[in-house]
């Protein structure tokens, strides 16, 4: 071969792996300029599953975006980027589904016409419509409360008041009360009934609270979910029955053994020389009645701290909310004792009353049993 096809042989052969990284450059050059849209959900998140089918019209529509879709639970990673970039934004309460184009973070999401709109005009180089998220209200106790779907305060609230109404807790204070008002004494019925009102909350936070920590040990796992559905819905067909059959087989009530106890402390309020005397006795009832209740209450508070652990909330959030719950799971025993010592009279609470409230608990409890089992993702709101 000539010298000068040496020359041509040799320089293609440079040409090549020229050509080759030049088009690398180029590719990746391009990737570097293709609009990239981030976003952060979680398997069970309504308002994620709303986006994401946002997303998929999206990819439709604008093929030049490239979108990218992190679960914070199955990545790790994923989540640790997500609390980073929260922070960096001095985003005080995480949430998903948020979403990252270039520097912009957002958090939320309010439907198509808003956020949707939001995220199209950042990928157009404009800036956000405003307003890009649902109104939000910040508190010290709870975080963040969405205006649009008050979600865990509400149902707290709602799930506490019907906790409640249990014909186990009622039943022991009417009882209580009934015996206090032939004192004749506003005072002594507010002082003795307000402290058994009191001791029972603290006892049936503590209890909450026992609950959440083994949550928080052992995880919310679907398995876990699923056995708390099933024992929510035995009791939940349990109570049901107690209305149909009120009295007859078996029922998550205070057993008759326990009672002929639980009369001798109430006799122990009532004979107490003192005032002093009184009170630690009717503390000691609160704590012995809380205890034997325990299995004709736990299904709903199990259910409830198992949802309120799903949440990722801070851990002071969790006991605001526990502490939110038994303040509506103590206000129809603080109207009864208001009542009490407004008129001085109590009466007994009837067969008629305690099948209403065994009904009421049932369907609730069935309710949630069914949901956890069947639908877990309407028990959750947004949140990391």
């Amino acid at each position: 071969m000539s010298t000068a096809g040496k020359r041509v042989g040799f320089a293609s052969r440079l040409c090549f792996p020229i050509v080759a990284l030049l088009a690398t450059l180029a590719a990746s050059l391009a990737h570097a300029q293709q609009p990239t849209l981030e976003m952060w959900s979680r398997e069970g998140c309504p308002y994620c599953a709303e986006a994401s089918a946002y997303l998929d019209d999206l990819r439709q529509r604008r093929p030049d975006v490239r979108i990218v879709v992190y679960d914070i639970h199955r990545d790790p990673a994923a989540r640790d980027r997500l609390l980073a970039l929260s922070d960096q934004h001095r985003v005080q309460r995480p949430g998903v589904p948020s979403f990252l184009i270039g520097g912009e973070f957002l958090v939320g999401w309010a439907g198509a016409e808003i956020t949707g709109q939001a995220l199209e005009s950042l990928l157009a180089g404009a800036a956000p419509a405003s307003p890009a998220l649902p109104p939000r209200v910040q508190t010290r106790l709870f975080g963040e409360i969405d205006a649009r779907a008050l979600g865990l305060p509400l149902f707290t609230a709602a799930i506490g008041l019907v906790d409640g109404f249990n014909p186990c807790a009622l039943w022991v204070l009417v009882f209580v009360l009934s015996l206090l008002v032939n004192l004749k004494d506003r005072g002594k019925v507010l002082l003795v009934g307000g402290t058994f009102v009191l001791a029972s909350g603290l006892v049936y936070f503590a209890f909450m609270a026992a609950w959440l920590n083994v949550f928080l040990a052992v995880g919310a796992s679907r398995s876990i979910q699923v056995a708390l559905g099933a024992l929510a819905t035995l009791i939940g067909v349990v109570n049901v029955k107690d209305f149909i059959a009120f009295g007859r087989g078996f029922s998550f009530s205070i057993p008759d053994a326990a009672k002929p106890t639980i009369f001798a402390r109430m006799r122990a309020v009532l004979q107490a020389e003192s005032m002093a005397g009184a009170l630690g006795a009717v503390i000691v009832l609160a704590l012995l009645v809380n205890t034997v209740e325990l299995l004709c209450t736990s299904g709903l508070p199990a259910v409830y701290t198992q949802i309120l652990v799903a949440r990722d909330l801070p851990v002071s959030q969790y006991y605001a909310y526990l502490a939110l719950y038994n303040v509506f799971y103590m206000l129809d025993d603080s109207l009864l004792l208001g009542a009490a010592v407004a008129t001085l009279r109590m009466s007994k609470l009837q067969e008629r009353g305690g099948r209403a409230l065994k009904l009421i608990s049932g369907v609730v409890m069935l309710l949630l049993g069914l949901a956890l089992i069947l639908r877990p993702q309407w028990l959750h709101w947004g949140g990391v």
